[in-house]
């Protein structure tokens, strides 16, 4: 009977425990397992944008452009379905190119020593311009016993992720199977110019005056070492410069006649060295230390133009340059004449070696258009800004373009004494629709709030992706409407800018905690869904919210219930508690 009894209170004490325990166990895994099915319900179809390839239609390391209606530029996840709309490619004679794949890539590399691979998409703006440039190239290495070969990195992607591929079009240069990346301009004679010297002594003797004669009529930029002997050490030290800059073709000679016809002084003590231009600064002389680093420091400050014409052509020749410090006129072709001499004169000789003066033609749309939207620059012109490349920063000058300001202005710039220029579309008079408009000058007051977790998406206007994600941002805004300490807001990124919001694609999801805006923001590396959005929110949000099951009354179809009262049900009408 005791033992029995016992049993019977060893019972009841299990049961009331379980008792206890079991309502924890269940409400926890309801917390752990929310019903978002109503969320999944209300949002539609949406682009998972993260699932997309990384693989970026890149131009040289320019001044980041906004690529206006140019979404075949692309940006890191900006591609707008390029598989939906195949390109069409023209008529080019690419028969001395090799296709490359996984299969032949191997016995590429094993039976040429010298080789030069593209990896490219067929629906890549850049490379089908480098196309004919790149197929003419590989007629004339022909010769010279370089092949140039292609990989389509959509097709090869185990190639394009061994080779670190991460914009198109990506060009190495490889030698006994090391690869190196293609530095210089994307164009048949740069291409060609470039592999010589790689594969070449890199300087070339002028033993004749009709061989100096000729060089100085067709070339437009040469250095010239007037040298006591044509071997050994001084002709060493030329030909390594000469493989550290690309776009210049250095000679050497020993004949006094040579010499005096580049404009050396026969007599001069050797050796000497004499840099060449067609532009309004045409000779340059030498007169430091002769080896490699201080020959390649004064060809590198002295082969650009006085006033450099910004191109896609002279792009590459100002952002490889040693010097970053570069200050730029804007404006018109029409009124340009008037004011290059100005820049040339107040800047570009003052500041010879410090910094690079360059004319930026607005009204060229292929090329000077988009520098200027970076630049936050509209209208005719004249405008002056400067441009730091070590950081990225931007300077905007005030008053008229003058001499005197022009001097001031670069000098300050030097010293380091301006402060950084960031573009502003105006503050909306109005701000109250579900997903905030951000712009640079507001981005302070909501962005940096420290009383609010707020989501930011930077896009750009002409993104297909930004389009396909915009109904599914609505739909969480709306879902979020009620919630005070949640900001889910927006920011044109061609046309705004701050420190704390670096985009390397549009679009870029940004998330800024409460309470650590001083910190960088957190990338919001998910899946673009409602659900995936507000899974990111309630992990990652400093202050916790709950989220109230409602029916989305949208704003600009009201019913009879006043606004007030929508907004009331919205964040306390629902048939559970907690999602």
């Amino acid at each position: 009977m005791t033992s029995f009894r016992c049993f019977l209170v060893l019972s009841l004490v299990s049961f009331l425990l379980l008792s206890t325990v079991l309502p924890s166990i269940s409400t926890n895994d309801e917390q752990d397992d929310e019903d978002l099915r109503f969320l999944e319900e209300t949002e539609g179809k949406s682009v998972d944008i993260a699932s997309l390839p990384h693989l970026s239609d890149s131009d040289d390391d320019q001044f980041p452009e906004d690529h206006e209606e140019d979404e075949d530029s692309g940006s890191e996840q900006e591609t707008d379905d390029p598989l939906s709309d195949p390109y069409k490619a023209p008529q080019i004679d690419e028969k001395d190119v090799v296709v490359l794949t996984q299969g032949n890539f191997s016995d590429f590399i094993k039976n040429n020593k010298f080789g030069m691979v593209e990896f490219y998409a067929p629906w890549c703006g850049h490379c089908q311009s480098l196309a004919p440039e790149y197929a003419a190239a590989a007629t004339e290495m022909k010769g010279e016993g370089v092949v140039l070969a292609k990989v389509d990195a959509t097709q090869e992607d185990e190639l394009a992720e061994e080779y670190d591929v991460e914009g198109l079009p990506t060009i190495y240069f490889l030698v006994d199977g090391k690869h190196t990346l293609y530095p210089a301009a994307r164009n048949k004679d740069a291409i060609v110019t470039w592999i010589k010297k790689q594969i070449g002594p890199g300087i070339y003797n002028v033993t004749t005056l009709d061989d100096a004669e000729r060089i100085l009529t067709s070339e437009s930029e040469v250095a010239l070492g007037y040298l006591n002997s044509l071997v050994g050490p001084e002709s060493d030290e030329l030909a390594a410069t000469s493989k550290l800059l690309d776009d210049i073709k250095f000679y050497q000679t020993m004949n006094p006649d040579v010499a005096k016809l580049f404009h050396i002084d026969p007599e001069v003590k050797r050796p000497a060295l004499v840099l060449l231009k067609k532009d309004a600064e045409k000779i340059c002389h030498f007169d430091g230390l002769f080896v490699k680093t201080a020959i390649s420091e004064f060809v590198t400050s002295n082969k650009l133009p006085l006033v450099t014409i910004f191109s896609r052509e002279s792009a590459p020749s100002i952002f490889e340059s040693s010097i970053k410090m570069h200050l730029l006129l804007f404006a018109t072709l029409n009124i340009s004449e008037k004011y290059i001499p100005v820049l040339q004169e107040a800047a570009a000789k003052l500041f010879k070696g410090k910094l690079i003066s360059i004319y930026v033609q607005v009204d060229n749309e292929e090329s000077g258009k988009p520098v200027a939207n970076f630049f936050g620059v509209s209208g005719n012109g004249p405008t002056i800004r400067a441009y730091s490349g070590d950081d990225a920063k931007k300077f905007a000058m005030n008053g008229d373009v003058t001499f005197n300001n022009i001097k001031a202005f670069a000098e300050d710039f030097l010293a380091g004494r301006l402060k950084p220029f960031y573009k502003s579309d105006p503050i909306p008079e109005t701000n109250n629709e579900d997903v905030k408009e951000v712009v640079g000058d507001n981005f302070d007051e909501i962005v940096l709030d420290e009383s609010k977790d707020v989501l930011l998406e930077i896009y750009a206007p002409w993104c297909g992706h930004c389009r396909s994600l915009e109904p599914t941002y609505n739909k969480l805004a709306q879902h979020l409407r009620g919630i005070n300490s949640l900001v889910i807001a927006k920011m044109d990124g061609t046309t705004n800018e701050h420190p704390k919001a670096k985009s390397a694609g549009f679009p870029t999801m940004l998330f800024f905690p409460a309470g650590k805006k001083s910190s960088d923001p957190m990338k919001v590396n998910t899946g673009r869904t409602v659900v995936d959005f507000y899974k990111f929110l309630k992990e990652h949000a400093t202050i916790p919210f709950k989220l109230k099951k409602a029916v989305l009354v949208p704003k600009d179809k009201p019913t009879k219930t006043s606004d007030s009262k929508v907004r009331e049900n919205s964040s306390s009408v629902s048939s559970k508690e907690e999602l």
